[in-house]
């Protein structure tokens, strides 16, 4: 094995993506790499994605970031899931939790134990009312989850909803303070080594050469390195995912600060609604090839609760990913190296994948081809499931209003999804993954949200008797409502815990 050296990393581009990479490299590979940031004021970032997964809480406490510092300085709330209202028929709701259904427990999950019921004829209310984190979420409250497992309080997680401007100064704070370096400037030139095709350096508009041995693309879609000097292909996905417009529109917040975040179906797409402490962000995710943008404005303002800030902002882009995110030198990572829509928040989460993929396999003089091919894998790996996942939501849905909700419902999907709906149409089984963005209750909640039933169910359900499982889901539900009325709402527990600075 060779001996490691310290290598030069060049990160190019700020934003969110940029300044987190920079973050994590300073801190948990300080003495392996020099990490020099170079972006434009000029250039200005995307800055929408407000909303997370709970993966974000392991991320910066693995950085040593202070959740209440944190929370004051990007005027974060707390989210608890996500509400999806007229995906399945206009007007149901339900909601993604960040926890399980029932205790969590055991070798059968709590959705089969419920299947029988409902097969058995029992009346039951929708699965979210056994869950912690659902019934929180639906009477605006909060607490911290317990830390005690016997406790049903200990059956949900959390995640923030931030505002994404702020973050990426709070990081680069950090990272500047951990040694990290940063240039302000345009580039205009990519330098490339003529044997290898390896990234050598990057030319600034001013005439400035920036060496390095590992360059890391977070340039967002202009894709400067991954996609203008490298030609990495890309792999469109919209045929599944026809949404290739957002608009978003900031307004005063008037309505509750609820601890989750909101996406309402539309007729050409779906919109957003993520309070924060100081605003509230709205955006409509649309098919340009069913409205136009001037319409999908009017339809957003059309609807938002309050006040707006701003005027609308259009953003354009394309479901995918690259083939590969890591060639030669250089590290795609955010949205030069793919994007899908915010529909679940995972914008940030395949962000923090790819940084612990690159920490994990950082090389230790050339980069390997053995840890470029596993770093792709695991970054497709990725892309691939969320996709999935992403298109579920749509295809499963019974609406016939519109055009663009027929074209997603009839279209072909890929065959890794529909096999993952007709293993649980027919036994209510999902498939098993060791890790990733989401698992079994994540998609639960959408199958039985959206009215996918599955017409069996586990075997080993069937012992317990009728009685015993509706008197266990009836204590269940007592616990339940016993632990959430003895936590405070969530303004208050907010205004407590990491109230924002005054001049906000």
């Amino acid at each position: 094995m060779e001996t490691a050296t310290r290598q030069r990393v060049v990160v190019v581009g700020g934003g969110t993506s940029g300044w987190m990479t920079a973050a994590a490299l300073a801190k948990l590979l300080p003495d392996r790499c020099d990490v020099h940031l170079i972006e434009s004021e000029a250039i200005g970032i995307i800055g929408v994605g407000e909303a997370t997964l709970p993966h974000i809480r392991a991320f910066n406490e693995r950085l040593g970031i202070v959740e209440a510092d944190f929370m004051a300085t990007t005027r974060a709330t707390f989210k608890l899931g996500i509400e999806f209202r007229d995906w399945g028929r206009i007007g149901d709701s339900y909601i993604h939790p960040f926890g399980t259904f029932g205790r969590g427990t055991g070798d059968v999950q709590f959705h089969h134990y419920y299947t029988r019921l409902l097969h058995a004829g029992i009346e039951l209310p929708p699965i979210e009312a056994f869950s912690m984190a659902c019934t929180l979420a639906r009477t605006n409250r909060f607490a911290q989850p317990s830390t005690d497992a016997r406790q049903i309080a200990s059956t949900f997680g959390y995640a923030y909803q931030f505002d994404a401007v702020a973050f990426a100064p709070y990081l680069r704070r950090f990272a500047e303070a951990l040694g990290a370096r940063r240039s302000e400037g345009r580039i205009v030139d990519v330098g490339r080594d003529g044997g290898s095709g390896d990234v050598n350096a990057v030319v600034l508009e001013d005439g400035r050469r920036i060496e390095g041995d590992l360059f890391v693309d977070c340039s967002g879609f202009a894709a400067l390195l991954i996609g203008k000097a490298l030609g990495e292909p890309f792999q469109d996905w919209s045929r599944w995912l026809p949404a290739d417009r957002a608009v978003a529109l900031p307004c005063r917040t008037e309505t509750a600060v609820t601890p989750f975040t909101s996406a309402v179906a539309m007729p050409s797409g779906w919109r957003w609604r993520i309070p924060l402490q100081h605003r509230t962000g709205n955006g409509y995710v649309f098919a340009s090839g069913f409205v136009s943008e001037e319409a999908g404005a009017d339809a957003l303002t059309a609807v938002v609760e309050g006040t707006p800030l701003a005027t609308p902002r259009v953003l354009k882009f394309t479901a995918g990913r690259r083939e590969r995110a890591w060639a030669h030198n250089v590290v795609a990572i955010g949205l030069a190296g793919g994007f899908l829509e915010p529909l679940e928040s995972t914008s940030l989460y395949l962000v923090q994948q790819a940084i612990t993929a690159l920490v994990e396999l950082f090389p230790e003089r050339r980069a390997s081809s053995v840890d470029r091919d596993e770093f792709n894998r695991i970054v497709n790996m990725e892309y691939d499931r969320v996709r999935d996942f992403l298109i579920l939501h749509y295809h499963a849905t019974e609406r016939d209003d519109s055009e663009f909700w027929n074209y997603v419902r009839t279209m072909p999907i890929p065959d890794s999804l529909a096999e993952k709906m007709e293993l649980f149409r027919r036994r209510g089984r999902i498939v098993k993954y060791r890790e990733g963005a989401f698992l079994d209750a994540s998609w639960v909640s959408v199958y039985l949200g959206q009215r996918v039933m599955p017409a069996g169910y586990d075997p080993r359900a069937a012992g317990p008797s009728v009685d015993s499982l509706v008197a266990g889901m009836e204590q269940m539900q007592a616990e339940i409502r016993t632990a959430v009325g003895a936590m405070p709402d969530h303004r208050s527990y907010l205004a407590e815990y990491c109230p924002m600075p005054v001049a906000a």
